[in-house]
């Protein structure tokens, strides 16, 4: 039997993503999202062109509370989506890459994102 010196990698369920891979894989879930709540709103706008009818329909769907949680959903997403873009625009310019520098920014990016949402959910709710 011949055996190999390499180790056996365990399963990526065995390791624990670092913060800095988390925000990365958000970011790419956020753009499918995003992808997904741009479409919804064209839907919403065309039943605005549509009539009072079919307008109608969209607000109380959009209203209910099913539909304000997805639209804070949506909000979450499009706030952590931007703030880690403007992220990825400072490490274009080579900023961010030193030391702890990835994992603050991680940090500020959730957080603002979060104050974001929270502020424009309030604004919406109201």
């Amino acid at each position: 039997m011949s055996s190999s010196k390499f180790p056996i990698s365990p399963h990526l369920q065995v390791y624990r993503l670092p913060l800095v891979a988390l925000v990365s894989i958000s970011h790419r879930v956020c753009g499918v999202i995003n992808g997904a709540g741009y479409a919804l709103f064209i839907i919403f706008l065309i039943s605005i062109a549509s009539g009072y009818e079919t307008y109608n329909i969209t607000y109380i769907i959009l209203t209910s509370a099913i539909g304000k949680i997805l639209m804070s959903l949506w909000i979450f997403s499009l706030y952590l989506h931007m703030s880690n873009g403007v992220r990825h625009l400072f490490w274009d310019f080579g900023y961010g890459f030193s030391g702890n520098s990835p994992l603050v920014s991680s940090v500020i990016v959730l957080t603002s994102a979060v104050l974001l949402s929270v502020f424009t959910i309030l604004l919406y709710l109201l």
